[in-house]
């Protein structure tokens, strides 16, 4: 990744991981300077009850000012939500997803990168179902993953085959025109961004993955799998009933152009 032209900002949100926070910041560390490129890494911890934050601070120490930065959500607020915030924080032209505790590794980043710039893309996405990928996961997971897939393709058609997965690689531009328009705080957060970058004309590829899992159990119950249901057909609703999507586009161009004129006279 030498010849990246730019700086790369890695986005971690953490949810109670005070006993892999640590190491997970290091094998993240200890990769992009074998990369070689400049990169930033933000932390959000999204309200952990555990020490998660403390021992962020602790092992940020360890790296030079700037390097390591740390925000804490004041309670759970969703990773979505999280991931939407740390816009605020980041400087760097490339900005990569990275869940925090590891089941994919940071290594993998590179391959993103290549097929960003073979394929001329904006995004590219990790997915589980590549036919290239690795996976160990439960058929449970699996099932899910492959029943998302087809509700999401017959109802927005997006170029991808798997939204959910937490390892994604953006151009900071795309965030910057998605971010304001995205209203989910939640898990179907990775989604909305990309229907809408899709609908703005931004170009996402696919990319093939490892995908080790660090826990026994997965965090994805019942609940989760409503919620998201919920939240994709809310997206649905927003994009081609209300056209929600269009007009915030809308009327913030149309008040930027009056801020523009008031600014002339």
């Amino acid at each position: 990744m030498r010849d990246i032209k730019g700086k790369v900002s890695i986005i971690m949100p953490a949810y109670n991981e005070a006993g892999r926070i640590a190491a997970s910041i290091e094998e993240t560390a200890k990769t992009f300077n074998e990369f070689g490129c400049s990169w930033e890494l933000i932390v959000m911890d999204d309200g952990s009850s555990d020490d998660t934050y403390e021992f962020t601070r602790e092992i940020s120490k360890k790296y030079p000012a700037g390097r390591i930065i740390i925000k804490k959500n004041p309670f759970n607020m969703g990773k979505g939500r999280a991931l939407k915030k740390a816009l605020r924080y980041i400087s760097g032209d490339y900005a990569v997803f990275l869940d925090a505790d590891m089941d994919l590794h940071p290594i993998q980043v590179q391959t993103l990168f290549d097929i960003m710039r073979l394929d001329n893309a904006d995004i590219v996405i990790g997915s589980k179902l590549h036919p290239n990928s690795i996976v160990d996961y439960s058929f449970q997971r699996r099932l899910y993953s492959w029943v998302y897939y087809l509700l999401v393709k017959m109802l927005f058609g997006l170029p991808c085959h798997d939204t959910q997965t937490g390892l994604k690689l953006f151009k900071t531009e795309v965030l910057r025109k998605v971010f304001p328009r995205i209203l989910v705080k939640k898990f179907a957060f990775d989604l909305e961004v990309l229907v809408n970058a899709h609908h703005l004309g931004y170009k996402m590829a696919e990319a093939p993955i490892v995908l080790s899992p660090q826990r026994r159990y997965g965090r994805i119950g019942l609940n989760a799998v409503f919620v998201t249901l919920w939240d994709t057909l809310a997206i649905f609703y927003r994009m081609h009933i209300l056209k929600y999507y269009d007009r915030i586009h809308y009327y913030r161009r149309k008040n930027l152009a009056k801020e523009f004129r008031r600014m002339r006279r």
